[in-house]
């Protein structure tokens, strides 16, 4: 097994490079077209013949959360064909079919067409996921969770740029013509891909041979399930104060003007400490070790998160929401390293495909925990008990760890 993967990294090596360059700037386009929606979304959903307020409300929660529901359904089935047939094939299917789907977006005339093609979307989709397994598959094992700290910076620049992007265009340009603008620029990023990823074609009928066993097949289970956990944690804890945010900063501002404006703000700054911290952090765990990183960051989170229950002042929420994305950019990149590290080649792709599921089931967990949490027991208890789930998290990732590297 070893000797297959020492010839795939040499054959390979060469390339990774430009794959990685490829992958950081398509999901960088995929993810910015996917939540620009976000700032517009309730004013095409009244354009499309919903009225009332609470329905317009009701059906932007649907819409939006729509694209990540069947995208968590098919994320492992996806990596098992990147598995079988190629990890390349699987982005040109994703980029042509967000292109395709997006476009169409702009062309709906009922809002119930506009739900089914955000489903449509994230059955297509999954472009960032699926370079995320190719850029870890291919990738030199010694430079693994650098590599997939830049892909994961350019991720999260995405979602930072997206909704003000989203924000910016419909007045300028119309809502339609946002989301065909929106389908152009992912149509290029299917070009790029289909012309520039170069990959290793290796024989369908050998890997599904080798890959007998799938689960079955990965010698220890439980780093593996350490990091699912971990995975779900992050976007959990990312996650859990959206529904509260406007509420909560609403407390710490006196100017009612500037409530919606702080919010942005504090929503946008783990995103953006994420973004500066990610390669780093993935550079240092190749060094010292990506346990030693994942479990740091789960631990320095859930102290940082005490004491955001207890600010005073909108900017300490910022600085402290700050802090957290610097210690949370390197869990997804030392995650899929670890993942990588763990399990064969040949089950690499149907495994990352169930780390991409656990981390959007966080992203649905999150906010209806934190809607909950929030509505019945304090906004404050929001902070607390994601805490403990972090810190829990971080001990038993101790527990666990490999005692040898």
């Amino acid at each position: 097994m070893s000797g297959v993967g020492e010839t795939e990294d040499s054959v390979q090596s060469s390339y990774w490079r430009q794959n990685l360059v490829v992958c950081l700037l398509g999901s960088f386009t995929t993810i910015v077209a996917m939540t620009l929606i976000l700032p517009f979304l309730p004013l095409y959903i009244e354009q499309l013949g919903v009225k009332d307020h609470a329905a317009i409300v009701q059906w932007s929660g649907v819409a939006y959360g729509a694209t990540f529901f069947t995208a968590a359904l098919v994320a492992p089935l996806w990596g098992r064909l990147a598995d079988l047939y190629g990890r390349k094939l699987m982005l040109i299917r994703a980029s042509l079919g967000m292109a395709i789907a997006m476009s169409l977006m702009g062309m709906a005339t009922d809002v119930w067409q506009l739900v089914f093609l955000r489903l449509l979307t994230g059955l297509l989709g999954g472009y960032a996921s699926g370079s995320t397994v190719l850029v870890a598959t291919q990738t030199p094992k010694a430079r693994t969770a650098w590599a997939l700290g830049m892909l994961a910076s350019g991720i999260m620049a995405g979602n930072l740029v997206g909704p003000l992007i989203g924000g910016a265009l419909p007045p300028l340009i119309g809502i339609r013509q946002t989301f065909w603008l929106a389908g152009a620029v992912i149509f290029i990023t299917f070009l790029a891909t289909s012309l520039f990823i170069k990959e290793e074609w290796r024989s369908p009928k050998l890997l599904k041979g080798r890959s007998a066993g799938g689960w079955a097949s990965i010698p220890d289970k439980r780093p593996v399930v350490v990091m699912l956990l971990a995975g779900l944690l992050l976007m959990l804890a990312n996650m859990s104060i959206e529904p509260i945010i406007t509420v909560y900063v609403a407390q710490l501002v006196d100017d009612p003007s500037r409530i919606t404006l702080v919010a942005g703000v504090v929503m946008s700054a783990a995103a953006l400490g994420s973004i500066l911290s990610a390669a780093r952090l993935g550079k240092l765990a190749d060094r010292i070790g990506h346990w030693n990183v994942i479990v740091a960051a789960l631990a320095v989170s859930a102290l940082l998160l005490i004491p955001q229950a207890f600010v005073t002042q909108g900017w300490q929420l910022i600085i402290l929401r700050f802090l957290m994305g610097l210690s949370l950019g390197g869990l997804l990149p030392c995650i899929t390293a670890v993942i990588r590290h763990n399990v064969p080649d040949n089950v690499a792709g149907n495994v990352l495909g169930y780390a991409t599921s656990s981390q959007y089931v966080g992203q649905v967990l999150g906010p209806l925990a934190g809607g909950f949490i929030g509505g019945h027991i304090g906004m404050r208890a929001v902070f607390l008990v994601t805490s403990i789930l972090l810190a829990g998290g971080a001990v038993y990732g101790w527990l666990v760890r490999p005692k040898v590297r």
